[in-house]
């Protein structure tokens, strides 16, 4: 997405559409000569459908300055590392990036002012709020209201707002998928597999799964980190974590799966530890559970569909009940959804009169 005032034009966000690998749809539809011509990017958080695909702008003209917080920087390159070029991912590390302040500045480009707050989604992450003297419109980014691990601080009013639609118009709630999934991993007298994130989920997944607790190579690291960034957390979450993840067994690649539940990544099979885990537990039809998106044709998919594995969806966006309560609150006259196909964006405006469901990649709104 891209918001132009005054002749400044500020990117927000360079991610990759991992279920178009290979095809034309996998970067950004946005040309070389727009490219050239932004002066700023701002990329809210450093999973792969929001920064993997900066190595490839930086790749096709972009040279203006990038703009993330420090965790998402170290998470932007694993990122990179698994779903970008070599090329691209050194392009990034060569390049100069910019801290975003977070709750206690702002940063201004030309004519605009960008204000942020943590976006409950994972270490790191963040909302924005980009204004100039006539219009304020907020991204969302990727959100979660009601996180029991990360907090998100409340948006400010505005005109416009682009909503993270990810989920459409589900509306179950975070308590009630927590509760199914600790009640999986509690029947799975074998142990199961666990795909996950390596930052965001695997700290929701420490929270709810019961048992032995296994941890595939780079989990430790990756959860231990998260978890001393306090000031992303909810209060006395570090301190209730931290022992579970101590106690956790480590899993090298090689040893046979453990009788505990497993957290690899990453979450659909198409990169890091898991996709030889994953090779392994459908030879064996050893348990494995999905609790977040499956692009179609990854591995994560194909397990589903063959019946070999199940899933529960985490909620780590928000429920349609929460995306009306961020609308309301914005106050915002126009609403935007990104990261939702279009017929889950059209259930969602059934219940958001002010949702926008005509808008799509490649369109632009004045606001």
């Amino acid at each position: 997405m891209a918001v132009e005032a005054g002749g400044v034009r500020l990117l927000l966000d360079a991610g990759v559409k991992t279920s178009a690998s290979g095809g034309p749809d996998y970067y950004p539809s946005i040309g070389d000569e727009a490219l050239r011509a932004s002066d700023a990017m701002l990329i809210t958080h450093g999973h792969e459908d929001h920064v993997a695909a900066l190595g490839w702008c930086l790749e096709h003209g972009f040279r203006g300055r990038i703009y993330m917080t420090a965790q998402t920087e170290r998470e932007a390159d694993e990122s990179l590392a698994g779903y970008a070029t070599p090329a691209q991912r050194e392009l990034v590390r060569a390049a100069r990036i910019d801290r975003l302040p977070v709750n206690d500045g702002t940063l201004c480009i030309g004519g605009l002012t960008i204000t942020t707050g943590r976006s409950g989604h994972i270490a790191g992450g963040v909302w924005c709020m980009v204004s100039d003297a006539h219009a304020r419109f907020a991204f969302c980014g990727d959100i979660v209201p009601a996180s029991p691990v990360f907090a998100m601080d409340p948006l400010p009013r505005c005109d416009a707002v682009a909503l993270d639609a990810s989920y459409g118009d589900d509306d179950v709630p975070a308590r009630q998928r927590a509760t199914e999934i600790a009640e999986w991993v509690a029947a799975q007298a074998r142990g199961c597999v666990l795909p996950t994130p390596r930052y965001g989920r695997s700290a929701e997944l420490l929270a709810i799964v019961p048992g032995p607790l296994a941890l595939a190579p780079g989990m430790r690291e990756a959860l231990r980190t998260q978890l001393t960034d306090a000031a992303w957390l909810h209060a006395d979450v570090a301190r209730a974590l931290v022992p579970r993840l101590e106690e956790a067994i480590e899993w090298q690649a090689g040893d046979p799966l453990p009788r505990a539940a497993l957290i690899c990544h990453d979450a659909m099979g198409l990169a890091g530890p898991s996709r030889d885990i994953l090779a392994t537990a459908r030879a064996e039809r050893h348990p494995t559970l999905f609790t977040g998106h499956l692009p179609k044709g990854s591995p994560g998919e194909r397990m589903v569909d063959a019946g070999v594995a199940a899933w529960i969806r985490l909620p780590t966006h928000p429920t349609l009940r929460e995306n009306a309560a961020v609308a309301s609150a914005t106050g915002a006259r126009m609403v935007l959804g990104h990261s939702c196909e279009p017929a889950a964006l059209a259930r969602l405006a059934r219940h958001l009169p002010a949702l926008r469901v005509d808008v799509r990649t490649g369109d632009a709104v004045t606001i």
